[in-house]
């Protein structure tokens, strides 16, 4: 009798969902274009307690991403008035972000640190890598102040977010009720 030989298999890469705690991090960020104060180490702990938006995106020097990252930029402000803290994520180095900054003028007065996955570790805890490229995909994490995943959104590669539904999201989440379909911050 031939018996079957068992080769190991790749694990699926299984996404972070709703009510999983998210992963503890510390990574490296671009903070700045100030000479000298450029870099900062950006981790779970620095949104410990507060409502946190991570936003992740594909690669540095593309398209569509500096559309996404200035339009989060925008609505700085938003997210602060709602007490959440805004972090934006890709895969690049700190020293690409701040490149990346530097050459491009809708990047130059961000808000919020562009943290570096370099190493892809926390793209990795979260399931978002692309199959296809190996990038991290467009995903959306709103964390409760347990550290608690509450909503997460991906778009396809091609295809940008909207800041707006990501803000009205978060308003519903933090009113603690039930929000129907289009439910503004303004309305019972």
């Amino acid at each position: 009798m031939i018996s079957k030989i068992m080769l190991p298999t790749a694990t699926p890469q299984r996404m972070l969902g709703l009510g999983e705690k998210f992963p503890e991090f510390k990574l490296k960020a671009c903070v700045s274009r100030e000479k000298g104060k450029e870099f900062a180490d950006i981790g779970s702990k620095d949104f410990k307690g507060s409502w946190a938006v991570m936003f992740f995106w594909p690669l540095d020097f593309t398209f569509v991403c500096p559309t996404e990252i200035a339009e989060f930029n925008k609505h700085t402000k938003d997210f602060q008035n709602r007490e959440a803290k805004l972090f934006g994520l890709s895969g690049d180095s700190e020293f690409v972000h701040l490149a990346w900054r530097n050459n491009h003028e809708d990047l130059k007065n961000l808000h919020f640190p562009m943290i570096a996955d370099y190493n892809k570790t926390l793209a990795t805890e979260l399931g978002i890598l692309s199959k296809e490229n190996g990038a991290p995909l467009r995903a959306t994490y709103i964390v409760d102040p347990d550290g608690i995943v509450r909503w997460v959104s991906v778009n396809d590669l091609s295809v940008g977010r909207n800041v707006k539904e990501v803000l009205r999201t978060l308003d519903a989440l933090q009113t603690d009720e039930l929000c129907p379909c289009k439910w503004e911050r303004s309305e019972e």
